[in-house]
């Protein structure tokens, strides 16, 4: 379960900003929206960010990716470029160094993540983050809080290349001190290694679990090879609810097997009262992005997961956009879902709380701030939509006179 996400000088965002996920004590309003944690804390299922193009919106979801990626790479050299013939290969932190673009002076950037986890160990809330440029990591720290004790322990603190190892993992890791190279992350290091204690292992897997991905895919043959024959073989009912719930008209999906790739054939009935057969993907883009989601975010709710989802709204009727969100109030679990939109029509007070909704803004200078409707003095029962459009809370797109004169 994600509590906070901290982001400074990644991109767009300056100045540090945090995306909030734990629910404000004195709301009310939609208590089906929060999941419990702790003792008797709460935090909220969807979160929705809103902005106007090039305000930085997106870029939420990538520093997500550009965290996870320092932490999944920072152990090995990597290739410059994946997408091209360069085999140069530079370090993690190297690639994935990606300041505020219109300062000369490039500090250091920043990110931090707050989670919730469970192991047999019991109930722990998981503080941790690193500080770096394209050269070293320049700090470093990992905290973790008992839930039955109160009690908030050091995991690690690290200073560039001087590190203090808490009780917990003291044993384990002091004899690695000068081993860990100044542009490798602790947590990478150690997760690489088999050590008796399980506070790094748990640690990674919390932070790759999280599922970051642009919904504006178009055909997607390679996901849908890997994913959808397994639906298919598993949740085929549960899929044609869901489609039939969003009015497709597929009355069945089948597969056959080529070689290494597979082809995939939906059924529609006609006047004749027969269900004819069509190749999935002369289906509209909306439909096939429909099962795409359908198998992530059900894999999510079943694996507890989080998913940071970008223009979620793109290709989808405003109906089926609730459709998909209203998957995540689920008592049974913990999968959270935060994603990017201009889609107004959720931007309700019968929908959302007033700690779900958040906005972000880009001044004059290129400085992106992600702001909560929480910040703002907003009573309950305020028209959220129409305040946000005509620009009480920013967000929006600030538009001038133009006109278009045709030559003669």
């Amino acid at each position: 379960m994600l509590l906070q996400f901290m982001m400074k000088n990644v991109l767009s965002f300056k100045e540090e900003s945090v995306l909030d996920m734990t629910a404000v004590t004195s709301y009310k309003e939609h208590p089906c929206n929060l999941m419990e944690f702790g003792k008797k804390e709460k935090a909220v299922r969807v979160a929705a960010i809103y902005g106007a193009n090039a305000s930085g919106k997106s870029n939420v979801c990538f520093a997500m990716h550009l965290f996870q990626s320092i932490v999944r790479k920072s152990f090995n050299t990597i290739k410059q470029d994946s997408f091209s013939d360069n085999e140069q290969e530079v370090t993690a932190i190297q690639k994935y160094y990606k300041p505020f673009a219109f300062d000369k002076n490039k500090d250091t950037s920043e990110f931090e993540i707050i989670f919730v986890a469970e192991n047999k160990e019991g109930n722990f809330e998981y503080k941790y983050g690193f500080e770096y440029n394209d050269t070293c990591i320049v700090s470093e720290w990992m905290y973790r809080k008992n839930f039955a004790t109160g009690r908030t322990v050091t995991i690690y603190e690290r200073n560039r290349n001087k590190m203090n190892f808490g009780p917990a993992v003291r044993k384990d890791c002091d004899g690695y001190k000068n081993q860990i190279p100044e542009e490798t992350l602790v947590l990478s290091f150690f997760q690489k290694l088999k050590l008796n204690t399980t506070i790094f292992e748990t640690v990674y897997s919390k932070i790759m679990e999280i599922y970051v991905f642009h919904s504006d895919f178009k055909e997607d043959s390679d996901f849908l090879n890997r994913t959808l024959p397994v639906i298919i073989d598993t949740h085929k009912e549960k899929l044609l609810h869901f489609l039939s719930g969003i009015d497709t008209g597929i009355k069945d999906i089948e597969y056959l097997k080529e070689g290494e790739h597979f082809l995939f054939f939906t059924y529609h009935k006609g006047k004749d009262e027969k269900n004819h057969k069509i190749n999935l993907f002369s289906e509209s883009d909306g439909t096939i992005k429909s099962i795409r989601l359908f198998i992530i975010m059900r894999f999510a709710i079943l694996t507890h997961r989080t998913i940071f989802a970008d223009e979620l709204n793109n290709k989808l009727h405003p109906l089926l956009l609730k459709f998909i969100v209203d998957l995540f109030y689920d008592v049974d679990s913990t999968a959270q879902l935060i994603y990017t939109t201009h889609d107004t029509t959720l931007l309700d007070r019968h929908f959302f709380r007033r700690d779900q909704i958040w906005f972000v803004q880009k001044d004059e200078f290129g400085y992106s701030q992600l702001t909560s409707l929480s910040d703002f003095k907003v009573r309950s029962d305020s028209s959220f939509e129409k305040d946000y459009l005509s620009g009480v809370y920013g967000g929006i797109p600030s538009l001038h006179d133009f006109e278009m004169k045709g030559e003669k």
